[in-house]
């Protein structure tokens, strides 16, 4: 659920975020700053202008702007290519105002990165190579093509060629900085966040399914009285009714449906009641539950439980939180996905600590994906082989990257490793030479009885319908 709607939310470009009014708002502020300067230009500092093309060019955008406010709604969103043309079109105005206006003698060339800086913000690579490409052809052109600024005695304001050079290289090697720069870390801010999203509705589907299943369990519990008196009067006019056949068939279907009933509810509510119990089980108990949806997928998972080294310590029971549940299914179905044969899931704790490491016979992590597990929207070229066995895996990395969050979250720290590095020191058991994941908590922070947050213990409250 989670992994299809987020890609859903990756479909959609990540222009679409910005409204018109927004693009509207900055080219008012351009075209005031362009006014101002050309009009500071000529008036305080003497300086001879091409006032009438100038203004023409700075009404081009004034015209747009009034144009786009006249066609559109207030919230009109842009798309892909439109966001391209309106920032395209701001580079292009720039680029004639700066023709008029001296090339890059001009100090106010540097704004030749704003148009960049906006597209790699919140277009897609290949909108931000174009707009960067064109900036970078701009700015070579009007290096050396451009209308001189001359005072009023006719005196050409020129920079020495040595500038101008470092002026250009200085405008390119920005273009392509800071273009990059920001394009990556908008990107990286843009997937941790659709990232964080799916691990939320994640979290609350199974909360969702928690609490269903609290409340079925409830029912049964509360519904085993009146059906066991159903059942027991049932019996005894069956008993009572040996010489009318018909009601006696009635009794009995009446105590075959009652049976139905129980096993029903039975089968609905076996996690038991959604009450004090609920919250809380064995520790063994949560292992068995997180891994049940993959315990049946053609590979065998082996479960191994006890207190560490050779210590006597009774199991923990733990609070039984969704995040603990999910993000353990997550590292269980993907040690499942990849493994060969077989699964390892070992639990051992102490006084003070819980540990479960879960282990498997496949080919491991890359090596060079290792230091980058947990990243969202991790990606990486995919052998036939993987095709293979795995036809519907995109190796996006969003169900390691949820798995860690959510037991993070519950104050767990995961440590990743590969069973045939001969330098870690998660697993001794060099047969399995697979991927091994290691989460590991303090016991206080996780256990239902003794830990910081113990599940009070009295009688259930029952249930108001």
């Amino acid at each position: 659920m989670a992994n299809s709607n987020i890609t859903l939310w990756r479909g959609q470009e990540s222009s679409s975020w910005i409204r018109l009014r927004t693009l509207i708002l900055l080219r008012w502020v351009a075209i005031i700053g362009q006014f101002t300067a050309i009009t500071v230009a000529q008036q305080y500092f003497d300086v001879r202008l091409e006032l009438a093309l100038c203004y023409l060019a700075i009404g081009v955008s004034v015209m747009g702007n009034m144009t786009a406010i006249l066609l559109f709604p207030q919230n009109k969103r842009l798309t892909e290519f439109e966001n391209f043309l309106m920032v395209l079109f701001d580079l292009l105005q720039l680029a004639i105002l700066l023709y008029l206006t001296g090339g890059l003698n001009n100090p106010f060339a540097l704004l030749l990165l704003g148009p960049v800086t906006i597209s790699a913000n919140v277009m897609s690579t290949r909108s931000t190579l174009i707009v960067g490409g064109v900036a970078i052809v701009v700015a070579s052109l009007l290096a050396e093509f451009h209308l001189p600024l001359r005072t009023d005695q006719g005196e050409a304001l020129l920079i020495p060629d040595m500038l101008l050079f470092g002026n250009w290289a200085a405008i390119v090697i920005a273009i392509v900085f800071i273009g990059a720069y920001s394009h990556r870390v908008s990107s990286e801010v843009r997937s941790m966040s659709e990232a964080l999203a799916a691990t939320h509705m994640a979290l609350a589907r199974e909360q969702k399914l928690t609490d269903l299943g609290g409340v079925v369990a409830a029912a049964a519990h509360e519904l085993g009285t009146p059906l066991a008196t159903i059942k027991l009067t049932s019996s005894e006019l069956i008993e009572e009714l040996d010489d009318r056949p018909d009601l006696k068939d009635d009794a009995a279907l009446i105590r075959e449906q009652a049976n139905r009933c129980r096993d029903i509810l039975r089968d609905m509510g076996r996690a038991g009641k959604d009450d004090l119990h609920l919250r809380q089980a064995p520790l063994s108990t949560v292992i068995h539950e997180a891994a049940e949806p993959h315990i049946h997928r053609g590979k065998v998972v082996h479960f191994d439980e006890g207190p560490a080294g050779d210590g006597d310590v009774q199991q923990p029971s733990i609070l039984r939180k969704p995040e603990i549940i999910h993000g353990l299914r997550n590292l269980i179905q993907n040690a499942v996905d990849f493994a060969r044969a077989n699964v390892w899931v070992e639990a051992e704790w102490t006084t003070d600590q819980i540990t479960i490491n879960i282990m498997d016979d496949g080919r491991g992590y890359p090596a060079q994906m290792i230091g980058r597990i947990g990243d969202p929207f991790m990606r990486r070229r995919r052998a036939d082989t993987d095709q293979r066995t795995r036809p519907g895996y995109e190796g996006m990395g969003l169900g390691l990257f949820i798995a860690k969050t959510l037991l993070e979250r519950s104050g767990a720290e995961l440590k990743f490793a590969n069973g045939s590095d001969p330098y870690q020191n998660l697993s001794d058991n060099r047969d399995r030479r697979g991927a091994i994941v290691r989460v590991s908590w303090p016991r206080n922070l996780v256990d239902a009885q003794t830990g910081d947050t113990p599940v009070p213990s009295g009688a259930n409250q029952r249930i108001q319908v």
